[in-house]
């Protein structure tokens, strides 16, 4: 088996999502084909993935991609090596089905890359040329990553009272010590399932730090949830994870994030989904998520000192007044306060800055408080 890749055990329904990914991808190569053969000129139609091609579905509360499309075409010298990447990459997913197995994206990333013959060209030079290219093919074809058979890093972690199914392993979160169980990058239904629950709603942090301090406190045994971290911006596993716990066993999704406009736009991808990823909106965003601290407000009402202001830089002030241009901020009373609070503050603050007030404040006091006044910003 080559290094990078694992077996994909498959289940009849995989089979079936596996053909049809497979005809999309004949699709692409017939129309290449077929152009290059009438004498025309190769190219792809590829959907753009920007801000001025996202559209915001008010009623449905996330982003959604337009129609706009951006051509690649292939005798063009600022288009030619995309094309030639994008076809690269095509044909490595191809290969993937074939030997019905998966890939990470730094798999995909050296099996694609080689030294063009006569040349000392590459046809990648770096994984960041790789990964939006592997997003161009995703709205390109209309596949998830998962269906491509692509997975990225395991980021983020999970402790609680579920039990999970994973691949046919047991997976009992009220039992997973100090670590917690890892959140794997895909969480499909054909892979992850869920056991017996209890909880009542889930916890999201922003950072393992801080996930630590819930986890070693034991939170979750204490207020009946599900504890999660994202290691940061929360990956697509860790963001799909949370979706599935909210819309197929309707836990609410509450966030503990830092108070700056970092943890704001963490937020607001949790909620609304990304601009890069809007294509995915549908299975990644959780409109009723709910932003219950840090706050703005927090500095006076929990009696904070000076040592837990971080001075707010000229790149967080006009960070912060795009967030509050965001049309789901901008129309939220509440959210513009917000806002306007922690530029008013002229600081940011950590979550960890609560423990100046004791180790386990915001585990003992400021958290639970907050739940029972159901204090949050949604």
């Amino acid at each position: 088996m080559a290094k990078g890749a694992t077996t994909s055990r498959g289940s009849g329904r995989n089979k079936a999502r596996d053909a049809e990914t497979l005809k999309k991808i004949e699709r692409l190569a017939h129309q290449v084909v077929r152009t290059a053969l009438a004498g025309d000129e190769p190219r792809i139609d590829i959907p753009t993935r920007a801000k001025s091609n996202t559209i915001w579905n008010k009623k449905r509360g996330i982003l959604e991609m337009g129609d706009a499309t951006s051509d690649r075409p292939l005798f063009d010298l600022k288009t030619a090596k995309q094309f030639m990447q994008t076809m690269l990459h095509a044909g490595t997913i191809k290969d993937l089905i074939d030997a019905a197995k998966t890939s990470s994206l730094r798999g995909v990333f050296y099996k694609a890359k080689h030294t063009i013959s006569g040349t000392k060209e590459n046809t990648f030079d770096a994984q960041e040329e790789s990964d939006p290219i592997l997003e161009d093919l995703e709205v390109t074809l209309g596949a998830l990553r998962e269906e491509l058979h692509v997975f990225a890093e395991n980021r983020g972690s999970m402790v609680g009272n579920i039990t999970l199914i994973d691949k046919g392993d047991e997976i009992n979160c009220r039992r997973m010590g100090s670590g917690g169980y890892a959140l794997p990058s895909i969480v499909e239904p054909d892979v992850i399932q869920f056991g017996k629950c209890e909880a009542k709603f889930v916890l999201h942090v922003e950072k393992g730090t801080v996930w630590n301090r819930f986890n070693e406190d034991r939170f979750w045994e204490e207020n009946n949830c599900i504890l999660t971290h994202g290691a940061g911006q929360p990956p697509r596993g860790c963001r799909r994870l949370l979706q599935r716990l909210n819309q197929e066993l309707r836990l609410p999704i509450i966030c503990v994030l830092d108070c700056d406009p970092w943890g704001h736009y963490i937020y607001s991808v949790i909620k609304q989904g990304s601009i890069s990823l809007a294509f995915e909106s549908s299975r990644l965003a959780i409109p009723d998520a709910k932003f219950l601290g840090i706050r703005a407000k927090d500095y006076k009402e929990c009696e904070l000192g000076e040592a837990v202001k971080i001075d707010l830089t000229e790149n967080d002030i006009k960070r912060a007044k795009e967030i509050a241009a965001y049309p789901w901020f901008e129309g939220h009373k509440g959210w513009r306060k917000e806002i306007q609070g922690l530029l008013n503050n002229g600081f940011k603050m950590e979550v960890e800055a609560m423990i100046t007030k004791d180790i386990s404040y915001v585990t003992e006091e400021y958290v639970p408080a907050r739940l029972k006044a159901e204090d949050w910003l949604e």
